[in-house]
């Protein structure tokens, strides 16, 4: 009786290339889109913290393209930034952290892996399940810029925790209601592309 052969190396390796091509042009586009967003910003609050999208933007990436290639985006768009003022009201990073939005420029490399880990959990997963789960990698990916950027506001604002956090309220109406967009983006992005995670987690049991 035939067996099945083993997938040839040769194959294996076209395999992992087309992947490796497929998440470079992924990580990519969602940096530029990201960059793009930053030249939407309203300038609120005595701390000069602009209302952005990129922040929301960044989350985005994450809950479409998990962890890894989200964590990517995030390191490319912020080493773009040394180079360039490519962040929100044409700010370079090292201006960022050198400012009081020092802890949302750190929170990006944390809230964005944490909210695609969260993500990559909807593989297998029944509708309901998905849609709570993206909601919740959504608005924690959020949450943690938050309490990121209160941090960044005590050390360099001279601003105590609860001070820090007040300032941060007038951002919340506008961020609750772009990270809804951002969630039904995500799922209406793997509703017609289901596959688009698999790359960065393995299904749920």
């Amino acid at each position: 009786m035939s067996k099945t052969s083993p997938t040839p190396p040769a194959s294996a390796e076209a395999t992992q290339a087309s992947n490796t091509t497929a998440d470079v042009a992924f990580v990519a586009v969602f940096t530029a889109l990201v960059i793009v967003l930053g030249f939407v910003a309203i300038p609120a609050g005595a701390l000069g913290v602009p209302i952005v999208i990129q922040n929301t933007a960044l989350v985005l990436a994450a809950l479409v393209l998990g962890a890894r290639r989200g964590f990517f985006v995030a390191g490319l768009f912020l080493l773009i930034g040394f180079l360039l003022p490519v962040l929100a009201g044409g700010r370079t990073t090292y201006y960022a952290l050198s400012s009081a939005t020092v802890g949302y420029v750190i929170s990006y490399l944390i809230a964005v892996p944490v909210a695609g880990a969260i993500a990559e959990r909807v593989i297998g997963r029944s509708r309901p399940v998905k849609v709570a789960l993206f909601i919740l990698a959504g608005y924690l990916g959020l949450g943690l810029q938050y309490l990121f950027g209160s941090i960044g506001m005590v050390v360099r604002a001279g601003l105590d925790f609860p001070a820090a956090l007040a300032a941060q309220l007038p951002f919340i109406p506008t961020d609750v209601l772009e990270m809804a967009v951002m969630v039904a983006i995500a799922i209406g992005v793997h509703t017609a592309f289901p596959q688009l995670l698999r790359g960065s987690a393995s299904p749920a049991r």
